[in-house]
């Protein structure tokens, strides 16, 4: 059975591509899927933000082909886990849900690890060193839900 992971931001085009693009270097992807959207619909279509696509690659890691879209209704039944990047995004996502199963599916990204940063930090408006940040961030909670998929395999 695969397992569906969707990452969710504000844009789809700084930090749920990034995340995508991360979960998707650890998991096996003959058992893990992994996609990502944003709540709003700026971006549809367009790649992600030459920022994050230059992060990424640096850590070997490639998400320029990857395409913008707006996340739907119909994301809660296609997918098995929603992670969302802040409380603004969790708000969102939830607010369209129609039963407390979808609820149950969406959760925050940085709950899966430990600390007091709690939400991922959005760098759009940043320099570079945002979209380093918010990488390794990122990467770290990956590298536990990876762990947690890899147990329920």
């Amino acid at each position: 059975m695969i397992t569906k992971v969707l990452m969710v931001c504000l844009g789809n085009i700084c930090r749920s591509p990034l995340a995508e693009g991360i979960l998707q270097s650890k998991v096996d992807t003959n058992s893990v899927f992994v996609d990502s959207a944003g709540t709003g619909g700026y971006h549809i279509g367009n790649p992600p933000d030459p920022r994050s696509i230059a992060v990424a690659r640096k850590y070997g890691i490639d998400i320029s082909k990857q395409r913008c879209r707006q996340f739907s209704v119909k994301d809660f039944d296609a997918f098995d886990i929603i992670y969302v990047m802040d409380k603004s995004n969790y708000t969102n996502v939830i607010a369209k849900a129609k039963t407390q199963t979808a609820i149950s599916k969406v959760k925050l990204l940085l709950g899966e690890i430990d600390g007091a940063i709690k939400e991922v930090p959005d760098p759009y408006y940043d320099q570079q060193d945002g979209f380093e940040h918010v990488f390794h961030l990122i990467d770290s909670a990956c590298e536990v839900i990876t762990n947690k998929l890899n147990a329920r395999q």
